[in-house]
């Protein structure tokens, strides 16, 4: 399969929704074949999601695109990613700001994203497994926090870890289906904008959902 051309294809398909060039082309530089099991690689542009393990996905490649395209990444951020799956979306990330942290609870997940980032000669991404707290407070404070899973309500602690005019992207509702909430920090008061209906899995953690 000529993967360069497929994704070439993809990234056309996205410019109906997205018109951030520079988001176009993070994902026209980022090989997400090598993000996906070596049994779905012929799927990898495929705008869908396909598993990864766990009960975990690689996200759609829409949805992605739109989630950091809502954070206006201008370059000299530093972002905080909650849940690095495959870390395809940490590898879009990298390619648009200064520094990324990126969580993941699963420890071979985070195992392999690293490998495979390392591999791919990224050196603005440190991965952390997922501690009690949600995000990482000792990395804080963060321009930008993206949640690549639905939590119950807008969880304080990462509205804490935000800097000043920071910006959250988090799904929130029931764990099966939420809305994408786009919270910003300005002054001391909260805004939150809702960017429509999403579905992602369940956030585990403190102020988010039990594990069971």
């Amino acid at each position: 399969m000529d993967f360069a051309a497929a994704r070439a294809e993809l990234v056309e398909h996205l410019r109906y929704e997205i018109k951030d060039e520079r988001v176009l082309g993070a994902m026209l530089r980022v090989p997400r074949e090598v993000f996906v099991p070596k049994a779905c690689q012929d799927a990898s542009y495929e705008d869908r999601p396909l598993p990864i393990g766990h009960g975990q996905t690689i996200s759609q490649p829409l949805i992605v695109a739109m989630m950091i395209e809502a954070l206006e990444l201008k370059g000299d951020e530093k972002v905080l990613e909650i849940g690095t799956g495959s870390g395809y979306q940490a590898a879009i990330l990298a390619e648009l700001c200064r520094w990324v942290v990126t969580v993941e609870r699963h420890s071979d997940l985070a195992e392999k994203a690293r490998q495979v980032l390392d591999s791919l000669g990224y050196r603005n991404i440190e991965v952390h497994l997922a501690g009690d707290r949600l995000g990482w407070p000792e990395g804080a404070p963060y321009d930008a926090i993206v949640v690549a899973a639905g939590a119950p309500r807008v969880p304080k602690g990462l509205v804490a870890q935000l800097a000043p005019g920071g910006r959250l992207l988090i799904p929130v509702g029931s764990r099966y289906e939420q809305q994408l909430l786009k919270v910003t920090e300005r002054h001391g008061i909260t805004e939150i904008e809702d960017l429509g209906p999403c579905r992602w899995v369940p956030l585990i953690g403190e102020e988010a959902w039990d594990a069971d």
